[in-house]
């Protein structure tokens, strides 16, 4: 008497819950019971033909190789319950034999030791492989068509939630809290203060529950701007269109991001956000032994406490807390402007940024011409198609690159238009940051841990040095470096002499980028005091 093992299968764990499984198990059954085989093992499966990486079938390998000799047949109703991959399913068919097992489907029984039958396997075989992947393409197609209509498809990201209409169609839409919190991620990660993982770890106490992974995913994607990409294919390359979803922030802050997790933009980086009220330099002082920056640490004494910045490697560069911090204060000391001297502050940056607000036309007339130059390569790129004289594959190349440049060319003119029809009181922010320097060692003195590390960051964007008991720093806030370059100049200027020439350094588009990061950091300068505890 013959031995078989029953093999069930249907595609996802939903069709277990239905008839289909039972009817197979019962439909293999009466097949035995009709011809006197006995039944010695039942699986039921619930996963994909596609490959034979399944669940159930991996411990059908395993039985049948410790087992050997104890079953004659495996017995399935079709083949394509057995497999829908061609070629996999020859060679598993060839290991079945060498561990003595036949294959066989009920409902579609086939000699396999008969030549002429191999014909009808490979029909048997290859029909299911041939519906499956029909019935892959135009899923991938339909849902190609949805993307380019602007519908998001797939799992929504972190701050939406999926929804479906009354017809079936499905859209994502914001889901709180979650969206709130996504929103105070790309803020933060936009203003540049603190590392990601920082802001990650913030966002996780906050409620949000994500992994590193997911999270700088979810920073890279289009979606929170409104936009949806739709991935290159055949001799179409990729390109973002405008989605039918609610966007979480706007287009220029996710350009922004994504220029600082590039590395595009110079940023201050690395920062934690919870730092000990004893260490508010921590991260912000350089080794003076190794290129690391000095962290710190609080070390017990024989009745208290003593606070150290120190360097992680073994160079052993370690400074007391205390000492370093009231240097850093005699050092702010420094940079507060001459009593009498703020007026004419004032006057020289107002009058310097005048100056300069007619470089915000050049850079647009740049910005112009650049975008006419790649679209200029495009289009001499399609014609070299053409004239076959261009691969497809390096127009697709060509095309995506340019379009990524045009796609920022664009989004900055856009930036700079807007600037040229709004007006900026540079004279107000200029008081404004005039008025924090005046007070700067009060305002630090009196601030939160938080506030004063905001301060260091805007104030000293090159980081600080400490040695023989003091601290310097090479470079400074482009703000108020002009003011303290003006101060020095005030200083050594004798009487008579005519005023200074006052401007920004010219070049160009440089020049209004230079302004308008410079009008940035005086309104950081100028309103740092508002994360002051009150």
């Amino acid at each position: 008497m013959q031995v078989a093992d029953l093999y069930v299968r249907v595609s996802t764990d939903e069709q277990t819950k239905g008839y289909s499984p039972r009817s197979q198990e019962a439909v293999l059954r009466q097949y035995c019971q009709l011809r006197n085989i006995t039944v010695r093992q039942v699986f039921v499966e619930d996963y994909t033909a596609k490959h034979f990486n399944r669940p159930e079938w991996r411990k059908i390998m395993i039985i049948l190789r410790k087992q050997r000799n104890r079953t004659d047949l495996l017995l399935f109703t079709k083949w394509d319950r057995f497999s829908r991959n061609t070629s996999d399913a020859y060679q598993m068919i060839d290991v079945l034999k060498k561990l003595g097992v036949e294959p066989q489907a009920v409902e579609q029984p086939l000699d396999l030791t008969v030549p002429e039958n191999k014909m009808m396997l490979a029909i048997y075989l290859t029909a299911p492989e041939i519906e499956n992947d029909r019935r892959g393409l135009n899923t991938k197609a339909g849902i190609r068509q949805a993307k380019k209509e602007g519908r998001y498809m797939g799992k929504a990201p972190r701050g939406y939630i999926n929804k479906a209409y009354e017809d079936g169609r499905r859209y994502i839409t914001l889901h709180e809290p979650d969206a709130t919190i996504m929103r105070w991620v790309f803020n933060e990660v936009g203003e540049g203060l603190y590392s990601s993982e920082s802001i990650m770890k913030q966002a996780n106490k906050k409620g949000l529950n994500i992994d590193k992974n997911t999270f700088l995913i979810n920073l890279r994607n289009p979606v929170y701007c409104g936009k949806i990409r739709v991935a290159a294919h055949n001799d179409e390359p990729a390109y973002l269109v405008q989605g039918l979803h609610e966007p979480l922030i706007s287009e220029s802050l996710f350009y922004k991001v994504q220029d600082i997790m590039d590395g595009r933009s110079k940023i201050l980086k690395g920062l934690a956000i919870a730092t000990p009220k004893d260490l508010p330099l921590r991260n912000f002082i350089k080794c003076n032994r190794c290129p690391r920056m000095l962290t710190g640490s609080a070390s017990k004494g024989k009745t208290t406490y003593r606070v150290y910045y120190h360097c992680r490697s073994s160079c052993g560069v370690r400074y007391r807390a205390e000492d370093v911090n009231n240097a850093f204060m005699d050092e702010l000391t420094t940079f507060i402007p001459r009593p009498g001297y703020p007026e004419l502050f004032v006057a020289s940056i107002a009058e310097a940024y005048g100056n300069q607000h007619r470089a915000i036309k050049e850079e647009s007339d740049e910005l112009i011409l650049q975008i006419s130059t790649a679209n200029k390569k495009v289009d001499a790129a399609r014609e070299l198609l053409i004239l076959n004289e261009l691969e497809p594959s390096e127009y697709r190349k060509i095309k995506e690159e340019n379009s990524s440049i045009i796609a920022r060319l664009e989004m900055r003119l856009n930036e700079v238009n807007v600037q040229k029809s709004t007006h900026v009181n540079i004279k107000k922010l200029a008081e404004m940051a005039v008025r924090a320097l005046c007070e700067l060692d009060k305002l630090y003195d009196i601030s939160s841990i938080e506030a004063k590390r905001y301060l260091v960051g805007i104030l000293f964007p090159d980081k600080i040095t400490y040695a023989e008991g003091a601290c310097r720093t090479l470079k400074l806030n482009r703000g108020a470096e002009l003011i303290y370059l003006e101060n020095k100049a005030l200083r050594a200027q004798k009487k008579g002499q005519k005023p200074l020439k006052k401007s920004l350094p010219h070049t160009g588009s440089v020049a209004v980028r230079n302004s308008n990061h410079f009008v940035d950091e005086l309104i950081e300068l100028g309103s740092f005091s508002k994360i002051l505890k009150a």
